[in-house]
């Protein structure tokens, strides 16, 4: 959950960029408080000549693999998305400049799909919106019986259920169980990823019957032309005149710390919020550290999953983000508390439902 942070402070006239040299923008060289001054607009952002480009011609790439001719259009937006009945993939602007994803990272605490991986991910999933959308696969019978009607009022929140096995992980926070077009899509993305291991990760899941539609329907779908081609771009922000500035504080206002949780109570039996020598480490910054190591004794166990795993270091990093939290004590006593406290999220999660999951 990112946290509130403080924006830098409006000037009354602000310092307009300078003339564009050939190794950049203009917008490049401003300090962060000009940058935040500027209009969407007024960045002039395209997809074509970054590694945005790269990736989506991957995902056509891969969508080639599976047989299915249809390549969803891609624009800048400030949101990732794929609009109804526009089958079409929305990318954050900020992903389109090294220099915007650091804004980002700086003010949301993460960059949504800021590495390769992440951004493949993300791009699968909201094509399987986008051929959704392209060829009305959820006005189909077949398709209703497999994931439930996408009539179904679409929540603010969901609770995961953890240990069902009805539905794939893949983006996380058991992003499937959120709505049936999630499902739908999330489970697209886990069949389309090249060399996917699902018929033996899933085989006996319950969720395994959906890739195995999902399978079947891209063989008919396939070289077909969708009934839906609309190349309309929602939200696109070569047309947007409001300023970074406000978005960020938008969507910082859109973030309201929870209530204390489980977790953080668990969280504070390691950490402190108040620590004697405030040049002690942040407990976020140590538990990105030790991540991979955590990750890696925890698993050791063969008790949990990898992906709850996952999802529980993500919860701890993002929770003691919110709370401020600091080490307190040794390093060497510090990891086998941290082990425990994984160990305990991990058992919760698996025996009941977890808190409401914000969309």
């Amino acid at each position: 959950m990112p946290v509130t942070h403080t924006m830098p402070q409006a000037h009354k006239k602000p310092a307009g960029p300078r003339r564009a040299t050939r190794r950049g923008r203009a917008w490049e060289t401003l300090s962060e408080d000009q940058l935040l001054n500027l209009r969407f607009c007024d960045l002039k952002l395209k997809v074509q000549g970054t590694e945005l480009e790269d990736a989506i011609q991957r995902l056509y790439r891969e969508l080639d693999m599976r047989g299915i001719a249809f390549k969803p259009h891609c624009w800048l937006a400030q949101e990732w998305f794929s609009p109804d009945g526009i089958p079409g993939i929305a990318i954050p602007f900020y992903l389109a400049h090294r220099r915007l994803m650091s804004i980002e990272r700086r003010y949301m605490r993460e960059v949504e799909g800021g590495n390769r991986n992440w951004l493949m991910r993300i791009l699968r999933h909201e094509a399987g919106h986008a051929i959704d959308s392209a060829y009305r696969l959820r006005r189909l019978k077949s398709w209703r019986q497999v994931f439930g009607p996408a009539s179904l009022p679409y929540p603010d929140a969901y609770r995961p259920r953890p240990g069902s096995r009805r539905f794939v992980q893949h983006l996380g926070a058991w992003y499937a169980q959120a709505h049936p077009t999630e499902d739908f899509a999330e489970t697209f993305a886990v069949w389309l990823k090249p060399h996917s291991a699902w018929r033996r990760e899933y085989l006996g899941w319950p969720a395994f019957a959906k890739l195995e539609f999902i399978d079947s329907l891209a063989g008919d779908i396939g070289g077909s032309k969708p009934p839906v081609r609309d190349r309309s771009t929602i939200e696109d922000i070569r047309h947007e005149t409001r300023t970074l500035r406000e978005h960020y504080e938008d969507k910082l206002a859109r973030y309201r710390l929870p209530r204390r949780t489980g977790a953080d109570e668990l969280l504070f039996k390691v950490f402190t919020a108040a620590p004697r020598n405030r040049d002690r480490p942040k407990a976020a910054t140590l538990l990105r550290e030790l991540r991979n190591s955590l990750r890696h004794d925890i698993l050791r166990s063969a008790a949990f999953s990898e992906y709850l795993v996952h999802q529980v270091l993500r919860l701890m990093i993002e929770r003691s983000e919110a709370l401020n939290l600091y080490v307190r004590g040794s390093r060497r006593e510090l990891k086998p508390q941290l082990l425990w406290v994984i160990a305990r999220l991990a058992e919760s999660y698996e025996e009941r439902q977890l808190p409401r999951v914000s969309l």
